[in-house]
């Protein structure tokens, strides 16, 4: 991955952030894309100071698709066309489905399923114009194959389910050009995504609920599911295309029946 240009949407917090910060440390070359341009350039900045051969942010809305090819031409021209890229933005709004206005249910797909289309198809441009092959990491979610207990996640399990699906075409699509294209699936992580259908005085115990439900007992850390991806990225991972990496801590290998 050394000198290698790796692009990372959502790259200004959470898993996202993560994958940058440990591409960084295999001295990779970093491009940080987030709709928050300063928390982009912090990551950039530490992505520097963590070893990475260069790095560099920009602002970016994955659901504009001019907005994401000025984005990666920018990144592009300063870092070279990129080796890997993961598609981390995305966002969670509950809402049952008979509740949820049509402009919520838009915003979710356009930032999960589109945004993850958008920001695939540009590096996929990039990486077969430089002829040199590639990886492509989605952000998929147990969501994608099982139904939320607490439910109220129509829009999201949607977009989800459209990610995982994409995965497999595009990995059958551009195989014969030696780029790769797989997801990772986070279990309940640390992030700000977590949250944010969550009221502060409600944290506490919703994190005890879900904790208890989790086999492994925890939130994962960030650095847990990014490791995944950064294996993801990697030619370690050479012969893997169209998979999905479980990182959930056992959430979909338990069924819903606990007697």
């Amino acid at each position: 991955m050394r000198d290698q240009a790796i692009f990372v949407t959502g790259g200004g917090s959470g898993i996202g952030r993560a994958v940058a910060l440990l591409a960084a440390d295999r001295g990779a070359r970093v491009g940080v894309l987030d709709l928050d341009a300063a928390a982009a350039e912090a990551v950039a900045l530490t992505c520097q100071e963590r070893g990475a051969s260069d790095s560099v942010a920009t602002a970016c809305d994955v659901t504009r698709e001019a907005d994401l090819t000025r984005a990666f031409g920018r990144l592009a021209d300063a870092l070279g066309p990129p080796a890997g890229l993961f598609t981390s933005a995305g966002i969670d709004r509950g809402g049952f489905a008979h509740e949820l206005p049509a402009e919520l249910w838009d915003r979710i797909l356009a930032t999960n399923l589109s945004g993850s289309f958008f920001a695939a198809r540009t590096a996929l441009q990039l990486m077969l114009e430089a002829g040199t092959g590639g990886s492509i990491v989605l952000c998929s979610s147990p969501a994608a194959f099982a139904g939320f207990a607490a439910g109220a996640a129509s829009a999201y399990t949607a977009s989800k389910g459209g990610v995982s699906a994409l995965v497999r075409s595009l990995a059958v699509d551009y195989a014969r050009h030696g780029i790769r294209v797989n997801a990772v699936v986070p279990g309940p992580t640390q992030t700000p995504l977590m949250w944010a259908n969550v009221s502060g005085a409600e944290r506490a115990a919703v994190e005890e609920t879900i904790c208890a439900e989790v086999p492994l007992g925890r939130l994962a850390d960030p650095q847990e599911p990014a490791r995944a991806v950064i294996w993801l990225l990697s030619d370690d991972a050479s012969y893997v295309t169209g998979s999905h990496l479980v990182c959930d801590g056992g959430v979909l290998a338990k069924a819903s029946v606990s007697v």
